[in-house]
């Protein structure tokens, strides 16, 4: 890519160099400006800068194109991409985007400018004369956007991103937030870009093991991502036809899940396909752990219940469990349609954000509309799925079970 800037890849232990070379050349580079009209919106902003934080989706891509171009084609605004997420500007490493550059990346996943979900300036680990201390670099962070030039930093990514994003807006600095996420549980959004997409690869992952399990009279588990809500185990299992769907919101009781098995079973279908969320837990309990990573604003990480589940559903039950765990699967591979349409919806509508100086914004999705809220709003609350919603009815109204107690 373009004019990338070669400065400080590697922060010294002892502290934060100043501007480089490489940063000043990226700085003053030209994005590929065109005339603004007259009659046109006058920008009010000259340089824009992105990054994309967090784990990665389809539809990332789609963003940051939407953006570069409506702001060079339309208003004649720079753009510039910090690599890997917060990481970039801890580090001082970024590009500048012309429209070449973000040409032909609609239909990819992932991101082009890298991401990372360990990196938290506020609160940064780091060897600092031989000795392994936790630091906030936000300030220099916040020098350093200053330095480039940056009159706009649009932060693309789900709550931990927004988050930072939002104390990057207390110190001062005009941002914007785009919501991506493929668990969809930001609570000022109907939808996250991304999420269309890892339903669809799930359903298509589902659908696959329908075929085994019918011919081997298995149970199947199929483990989703979604932390700790149930959107995209709901939705794919509903999709997929799955006959048992377990998620955060409705604790599960075994004995009911082996009960459903059984009844299966018994009446003659020698199969089941169980659907389970990572944040899913029995009544009473708690989720299960995979295990825990040291310096990312999330540590925890679940998983494993689809291996738990299978394992006491073949000593309870006696039947044949199999667990598949799909992972990273959800996060990769090429946007659907619906998602590539959100994520240019999402990225024109912050580009104009932008131009129009309205900071500390995150745009939005309500009903078929594209608005923007206050950016914290976008993080207030965790969203779940409600217990009434009327997807859980349907399921119920066609056999699926929640594996709830049985009552009495």
């Amino acid at each position: 890519m373009a004019a990338k800037s070669k400065g400080t890849t590697k922060r010294k232990k002892d502290g934060v160099s100043g501007p480089t070379p490489g940063d000043i050349k990226a700085a003053e580079c030209s994005a590929d400006p065109v005339p603004v009209p007259k009659k046109g919106v006058r920008p009010k902003i000259r340089r824009l800068a992105m990054l994309t934080g967090g784990g990665d989706c389809p539809g990332l891509n789609a963003v940051l194109r939407a953006v570069t171009k409506t702001c060079i084609h339309k208003y004649g605004v720079a753009c510039y991409g910090v690599e890997e997420g917060f990481h970039g500007l801890i580090y001082r490493r970024a590009q500048a985007l012309r429209m070449e550059d973000v040409s032909g990346i609609l239909t990819l996943g992932g991101t082009i400018l890298g991401s990372s979900n360990k990196d938290n300036p506020f609160s940064h680990t780091m060897l600092i004369n031989g000795k392994t201390q936790t630091v906030d670099l936000s300030g220099e962070c916040v020098e350093y956007i200053r330095q480039m030039g940056w009159d706009c930093l649009v932060a693309i990514g789900g709550d931990g991103t927004l988050a930072m994003a939002a104390q990057f807006a207390k110190k001062g600095v005009p941002i914007i937030g785009v919501p991506k996420t493929i668990d969809n549980d930001l609570s000022a959004t109907d939808y996250t870009f991304g999420f269309h997409t890892a339903v669809q690869t799930a359903v298509e992952a589902i659908d696959k093991l329908h075929t085994t399990a019918m011919s081997h009279h298995r149970v199947m588990i199929v483990e989703m991502m979604g932390r700790y809500t149930g959107h995209l185990a709901l939705e794919a299992g509903v999709a997929g036809g799955g006959d048992i769907i377990l998620i955060p919101e409705i604790p599960y009781d075994i004995d009911a899940v082996c009960k459903e098995v059984v009844r299966r079973s018994r009446a003659g279908k020698r199969f089941s396909i169980v659907v389970v969320a990572e944040g899913a837990k029995p009544v009473g309990g708690d989720v299960t752990v995979a295990k825990m990573i040291e310096g990312s604003h999330d540590p925890v990480r679940l998983g494993g219940i689809a291996h738990l589940l299978a394992d006491q559903i073949s000593r309870r039950t006696h039947l044949e469990a199999r667990a598949t765990v799909l992972g990273h699967l959800q996060r990769g591979g090429t946007p659907t349609a619906v998602d590539r349409i959100l994520s240019t919806k999402y990225g024109y509508h912050a580009a104009e954000l932008a131009v129009r100086g309205r900071f500390g914004r995150m745009v939005a999705l309500h009903g078929n509309e594209i608005v923007d809220v206050p950016l914290e709003k976008g993080i207030q609350k965790l969203k779940q799925v409600p217990v009434d919603d009327p997807l859980i009815a349907a399921a119920r109204a066609v056999g699926t079970c929640f594996g709830e107690p049985e009552e009495g």
